[in-house]
């Protein structure tokens, strides 16, 4: 009885312990994974000195850019009216009434041309007086003079006296002071006359009339407005920063409103000495050679004006251009390999498209024009065989 009461107690403990069996071999399965894991994780790092890769790389043909000849340029936006150079205001020298008007706008006039023609009666009749006053003291000079010499010969057979020969003289010289003023008198009256017929006094094309016939007009009433389109003056404001670049006889070009793409020229003719108080700028003003009269007063015009331009010279694409420490570089294809070159760079572009370079590589190089951060000094390149540029000339070192 006591054998069978051991084997009962038996079994019941090791029905007890499966269990526990079960949760210990889990843990250690669970270990092993740790201890996996762990030494994975304390493995020997990756050599950060490891050699990068250095190629081949394949590149497109728009991947490159050819080093070109060509001008470069700094210019200065322009935008302004035009203006006539010579224009004139014609107006009324004399009061009268208007009779005739013999221009209207848009017509071509010479200079000395008759414009227009003022009511004369009331200055012909001042002009006839002061003739008629010439007259009396022309003829009042001459009975003086006939005094005088009369008493000059009593004088030498001793006549007369010495006072009286001096009367007789003065006589004489207030008769011809009289006669002087009589003549002024009368070239004014004829003055007169002359102002009441009104000629042009430039040649252009009236642009504005400003009287009409029946008018009563007093002197510097305004009659008419020419214009001479043959010159014409572009007045455009500058930034003050600009004007140390800007030079008398610099040339600029515009275009205007309606005429397509024909391009005009301009010539700095002047420089306002002071700044706007508005805006700070500075005023140019911009000779037009209008020979033809194709362009207008008062149109608007825009272009740019050149402040300093290269001689041909090596360019190449802004996004060519390298840059480390300060130093400018370049990385020019030779020999299916990329090889720096420091540069000296100039002028940009307006649009900052393209540089100036004025040493470090030569015409037809070609150098790598695309931002690839893995290709370097030294990094071997190759072109797609669809899009190869053509060879060219080797660059020249530095």
């Amino acid at each position: 009885m006591s054998t069978i009461t051991r084997n009962r107690y038996a079994d019941s403990v090791s029905g007890k312990l499966k269990p526990v069996l079960v949760i210990l071999l889990i843990v250690a399965a669970l270990a092993v994974v740790f201890l996996a894991t762990r030494g994975g994780s304390t493995a020997k790092p990756a050599d950060n000195n490891a050699k990068a890769y250095a190629g081949p790389f394949e590149l497109a043909a728009a991947d490159v850019a050819m080093v070109e000849q060509r001008s470069l340029s700094r210019s200065l936006p322009l935008s302004g009216s035009l203006t006539p150079l010579v224009q004139a205001t014609v107006k009324s020298r004399v009061s009268g009434d208007v009779l005739e008007m013999l221009v209207r706008e848009g017509q071509v006039v010479n200079k000395g041309e008759v414009l227009a023609r003022i009511d004369i009666r009331n200055l012909g009749a001042q002009f006839d007086s002061q003739r008629a006053s010439l007259d009396k003291a022309r003829a009042d000079l001459a009975l003086a003079k006939t005094n005088r010499d009369t008493s000059a010969a009593m004088l030498k057979e001793k006549f007369i006296s010495q006072n009286a020969f001096d009367s007789a003289q003065s006589g004489y010289d207030a008769a011809a002071a009289s006669v002087k003023v009589a003549e002024a008198q009368a070239r004014l009256a004829q003055i007169g006359l002359d102002d009441a017929v009104v000629r042009a006094p430039i040649s252009g094309i009236v642009s504005q009339r400003m009287a009409q016939p029946g008018e009563k007009v007093s002197p510097d009433s305004p009659l008419l407005a020419i214009v001479d389109l043959g010159q014409l003056e572009l007045e455009v404001p500058a930034p003050a920063s600009e004007i140390p670049l800007v030079a008398i006889g610099q040339t600029g070009s515009f275009k205007v409103g309606g005429y397509g793409e024909r391009v005009f020229t301009a010539k700095v003719e002047r420089i306002n000495p002071s700044t706007d108080a508005g805006t700070r700028s500075i005023k140019l003003y911009l000779s037009v050679d209008n020979a033809d009269g194709a362009l207008r007063g008062g149109m608007f015009a825009q272009g740019e004006l050149v402040l300093d331009q290269s001689a041909p010279s090596p360019t190449v694409p802004t996004s060519a251009i390298r840059s480390d420490s300060g130093v400018s570089y370049v990385l020019a294809v030779e020999q299916d390999k990329l090889v720096r070159h420091t540069v000296t760079l100039g002028l940009k572009t307006d649009d900052n498209s393209f540089v100036e370079i004025r040493d470090g590589v030569s015409i037809g190089s070609q150098v790598l024009a695309a931002k690839i951060d893995a290709l370097h000094d030294g990094s071997t390149v190759v072109f797609a065989k669809a899009s190869a540029p053509p060879a060219t000339a080797p660059a020249v070192a530095n």
